[in-house]
């Protein structure tokens, strides 16, 4: 592989580093918010992943025209934006449960809720 097709990869090489960026934070802290975060990072590297994917270098948008043969499909950034908003409601109500489990509980860690769960 020459060094001139890094900068073609570049927007995959960025998918995956926030897609373990995010994953790592998941798995790694036991702070409820933190792991909403880290979902929050993998979700992005997946519309990061799937945007590079569906443009095309030098192809316009779809417009219906004589001389266009080449064109990006838009495909994927209408699925994106769907995938925004199911992200943004997912994200609310991942922090209004947390608001919940902190009242129930008093504490957003893993191990405190799990010490509490385990001593009733």
């Amino acid at each position: 592989m020459s060094a001139y097709a890094f900068p073609g990869l570049a927007n995959y090489w960025i998918a995956i580093v926030l897609m373990m960026i995010g994953l790592y934070v998941v798995m790694a802290h036991e702070n409820l918010i933190k792991k909403i975060v880290g979902l929050n990072i993998f979700q992005v590297s997946v519309f990061v992943l799937y945007i590079s994917m569906g443009k095309v270098k030098g192809g316009p948008a779809p417009i219906l025209a004589d001389n266009i043969t080449i064109y990006s499909n838009p495909l994927p950034h209408v699925l994106i934006l769907t995938a925004i908003v199911v992200g943004v409601a997912t994200t609310a109500l991942g922090l209004a449960l947390i608001v919940r489990v902190n009242e129930q509980y008093g504490s957003i860690e893993d191990d405190d809720i799990r010490d509490l769960e385990n001593a009733e």
